[in-house]
């Protein structure tokens, strides 16, 4: 599952939508962490085709990887162009996969990668 994941992220990555049917089960069911929700593998093909038009994804870096029975939840740090207008937040995906190993549920959360210390305390001085 954790390759699958990989493999999804690296999609976005090469503009490369040709794995997306082995990736997907043909019901997925896809929401995003900004509000938009996909149904069915060509809604994916169609949304993926249509963002890749007008943006590009720059990096997706995974930072964990937590894989628990049918269940993937990946922490991530995003940055993209799309439409000439720079992008980048942390994030979270949870994945679930069915006995095809193929993705039939995924959601995407999204965080702030510009973070606050309101009492002074940073990482650095802990």
């Amino acid at each position: 599952m954790e390759e699958i994941i990989r493999n999804y992220f690296s999609c976005w990555l090469n503009k490369d939508e040709k794995p997306l049917t082995a990736i997907f089960a043909d019901n997925i069911i896809y929401s995003e962490c900004y509000g938009p929700e996909y149904r069915g593998i060509r809604q994916i093909q169609q949304w993926f085709h249509d963002w890749n038009q007008k943006g590009t994804v720059e990096k997706w870096d995974i930072k964990q990887i937590y894989i628990c029975q049918n269940t993937v939840i990946v922490e991530w740090y995003f940055q993209c162009d799309y439409c000439n207008t720079p992008g980048a937040f942390d994030g979270v995906t949870i994945a679930q996969f069915d006995e095809n190993k193929k993705i039939y549920n995924l959601k995407e959360f999204e965080s702030k990668c510009d973070h606050e210390y309101p009492y002074g305390i940073t990482p650095n001085n802990l």
